[in-house]
């Protein structure tokens, strides 16, 4: 009964078509649905996995986690209310919305709304095809990627996440940023190193930056290429010290990061849990004046 993957995300933008051309031009994902109002992305054999639609917040709107089958979301169900959560059941029309077979809507410790369904549609008969000829997006059981969640109390988010829903701690970085020390915590749910991370930044923002895996250091090269002609690049190639990704970050219309990677390691029953005091071995030079992870 826990999480196995992050689904979706779903953001509300001020500026979508703006969004969308980086999503399409410069980061390879496919558009499905558009207008001024909203627009939904594909990156795999899944219908979606990003929706953005018109709003002022400029930030996350809500988190798709995904669970197994009917009975795991049964179970976490009952095990949420139980814990005293408050738990939103029965939205036919949220789950026809999101193309699910159920779904369950709820709040994390910090105000971010999160939901937890089974059963996505997949769209397997309609190939997933690049507009800018990305050879192809690490998911199936890792998910879409991962997200690091900005929050202001990391224990009472630490317990949430891994008392609640299941994630297990990967490792920690503690990060200084001038006087600063702050711990970065790096949680998984499947063989991806992490899918959440949990920090406490100095921003507005409900998340500091999402990420996408790409399956050739080519398909990071090229983004990268494209994007710094529009001058959206915020850190530079790098390679990070705990998960051992390649990537580089771009700034999105909305003030939140993107992180778009290659050939992260992956976590198993193995694992143990170390610290770190730097946030890459080599690369991720600041190209803009904005707070990094």
């Amino acid at each position: 009964m826990t999480i196995k993957q992050l689904g979706y995300l779903g953001f509300s933008v001020k500026d979508v078509p703006a969004w969308s051309q980086l999503l399409t031009s410069g980061l390879g994902l496919q558009e499905v649905e558009s207008n001024n109002e909203t627009a939904l992305f594909r990156l795999d054999s899944r219908a979606w996995r990003i929706a953005v639609d018109y709003g002022e917040e400029d930030d996350v709107s809500y988190i798709g986690f995904e669970v197994a089958n009917a009975q795991s979301l049964e179970q976490l169900t009952e095990k949420l209310i139980h814990k005293g959560i408050e738990v939103r059941t029965g939205d036919s029309g949220l789950a026809k919305q999101r193309g699910v077979l159920d779904i369950i809507s709820l709040t994390d410790p910090h105000g971010q709304p999160l939901e937890i369904y089974y059963g996505a549609t997949e769209a397997f008969n309609k190939p997933f095809v690049s507009p800018a000829g990305v050879s192809g997006f690490l998911t199936s059981e890792q998910g879409l990627g991962h997200i690091v969640r900005n929050v202001p109390d990391i224990q009472e988010a630490m317990s949430f996440y891994t008392e609640m829903l299941g994630f297990k701690l990967s490792d920690v970085i503690e990060m200084i940023v001038g006087p600063m020390v702050i711990p970065i915590y790096f949680l998984h749910c499947n063989g991806r190193h992490h899918t959440l991370a949990l920090a406490s930044m100095p921003m507005p923002k409900r998340i500091q930056h999402f990420m996408f895996e790409v399956k050739s250091l080519d398909d990071v090269g090229h983004a990268y290429d494209r994007l710094d002609k529009e001058d959206a690049i915020t850190l530079s190639l790098g390679k990070h010290s705990n998960d051992h990704m390649i990537s580089f970050y771009a700034m999105t219309p909305s003030g939140i990061e993107v992180e778009y990677g290659w050939d992260g390691r992956p976590v198993d029953d193995a694992w143990s849990v170390v610290r770190h005091d730097t946030i890459s071995a080599w690369g991720h030079k600041p190209l803009k004046l904005t707070l990094k992870v």
